[in-house]
């Protein structure tokens, strides 16, 4: 029986060098379609519920612009928490991220009503507005990603490993097995000529830990054929994506500067953080209050537990938090918490699951010991013993721990510390106000809409640092 592909019904001329620029037009015709319907929903409840309840009545143009303000902010916002990522999220981390983006937006045209009618109106038009959105979200999430498959199946890919074993990216890539199939993997020791024909089966290539000169040989070959290319990046990549374009005359160089943040963007991060602490500290003040008066009287110790970290330039500090155990919980040394520890309080379970033991930071924020968004602090011990086996951990050091970082939103409680610091490095390397907003957005999304528990996924990549610590500790002897 000759099997007929959806792909080659609508696109009868489809090659595999165009899927990506059929990808991005279904991408923007399903996210056109979904801010058309949440748009139209608006303008519904604009006309009926807000436009003839303001002081002066907005003329026909004035009420097309309520709507496309409506609209754009929903674009940008939904760019934010990623929402609109039609095939590059999971079907969950899109209802997350998209329902996310219209509670802040509802939230802001609330406000923005309000200001133009100079009074609080009533919530309720715009809270049903929110609810209806999000029933209809899930028809539009099911639909764009079905069609969206059917049209692109998943990439037919080959590795190509160097020294360390590919295993750990492969079962990553594998958990998207509707965006990727791993069909075959190629031992870097092969010859080129053996990589090619492996490579020209297949629909693009995953370079993992190779030698430079081979990468470079492969990714100008895959460049001349037009086949994509998947690459683990090396630290000197990601210092090199960081560099500025420059020439000599009529010869083209990349400047690597290597001294971490320049001193304008030291000031702008400066002020942002004095400014975000300032106003958080005085939004979270009550809570904070209210927190260390139970603390206190749960079992009459210290409201306030400190420990000593790693930040700017290798220097050390204590790092503030609200206490969670019990007073005397590390009388015999350090010891690894667990899920069910009983040396937790009843209120460190509380604070521990939405992080509000971490408040207390906002202070190391106002003294100057961390940023808002940066690498986490580590432990001074932790740190050496990663170093041992990383000599490049320490160029994490390179900008203030933060209270959030781009390895914390992006990456996941098994995620490897080499991994880790790669993320920190980009982040060192690619710094934007811009970037620390998108960052601070991502938390925030993290925290309502966490895969895992927050205090899981803290006990988790704890345990994981212990364990690594202690397997360091064990070659030692």
């Amino acid at each position: 029986m000759l099997k007929i592909r959806l792909v080659d019904i609508i696109m009868p001329k489809y090659k595999e060098n165009n899927r990506d620029s059929y990808r991005r037009i279904y991408s923007l015709l399903a996210a056109a379609a979904l801010l058309a319907v949440f748009a139209g929903a608006f303008s519904i409840v604009w006309y009926e519920c807000f436009s003839d309840t303001i002081l002066l009545p907005f003329y026909r143009r004035g009420n097309w612009v309520m709507i496309t303000i409506y609209a754009v902010l929903m674009l940008l916002f939904s760019n934010v928490f990623g929402g609109l990522k039609t095939g590059y999220l999971r079907r969950t981390d899109t209802f997350y991220s998209q329902s996310l983006s219209m509670l802040c937006v509802n939230v802001v045209t609330y406000f923005q009503i309000s200001l133009i009618a100079r009074h609080f109106v009533s919530p309720l038009p715009l809270l049903l507005l929110t609810i209806i959105d999000i029933a209809m979200l899930p028809v539009w999430i099911i639909a764009a990603n079905k069609l969206y498959f059917s049209l692109f199946p998943p990439r037919r890919l080959v590795i190509i490993y160097g020294e360390r074993a590919a295993a750990e990216l492969a079962v990553k890539m594998s958990r998207r097995v509707d965006k990727y199939m791993i069909c075959e993997s190629v031992n870097a020791d092969h010859s080129l000529s053996e990589m090619k024909t492996a490579i020209d089966k297949y629909e693009g290539v995953i370079l993992c830990d190779m030698p430079g000169q081979l990468r470079n040989d492969i990714l100008k070959y895959c460049f001349a054929k037009k086949i994509r290319v998947y690459v683990a990046p090396k630290i000197s990549d990601i210092i090199i994506r960081g560099a500025e374009d420059i020439r000599l005359f009529d010869t083209p160089l990349i400047l690597c500067r290597n001294r971490g943040l320049s001193p304008e963007q030291r000031f702008v991060k400066r002020l942002f953080d004095l400014l975000f602490s300032l106003l958080a500290g005085v939004i979270f003040m009550p809570i904070c209050l209210v927190i260390a008066i139970i603390i206190k009287l749960e079992d009459g110790g210290a409201v306030l537990y400190k420990q000593e970290r790693l930040t700017l330039d290798d220097r050390r500090f204590y790092v503030y938090k609200f206490r969670s155990m019990i007073p005397d919980a590390e009388k015999h040394g350090a010891q690894l918490a667990t899920e069910d520890d009983s040396r937790i309080t009843k209120t460190g379970k509380i604070l521990r699951k939405c992080r509000l033991d971490e408040l207390p930071q906002i202070l190391n924020i106002i003294k100057g010991d961390m940023s808002v968004v940066g690498p986490r602090p580590e432990r001074p011990e932790l740190a050496y013993k990663y170093e041992q086996d990383m000599p490049e951990f320490d160029f994490r050091l390179r900008v203030k721990a933060g209270l959030t970082g781009y390895a914390q939103v992006t990456g996941l409680y098994d995620t490897s510390p080499y991994d880790k610091l790669k993320m920190d490095m980009m982040y060192i390397e690619q710094y934007s106000l811009l970037l620390d907003l998108r960052i601070i957005m991502m938390t925030i999304k993290t925290m309502i809409f966490p895969g895992e528990s927050n205090e899981e996924a803290r006990l988790h990549e704890q345990q994981a640092s212990e364990n690594r610590l202690r397997q360091n500790e064990d070659d030692e002897k």
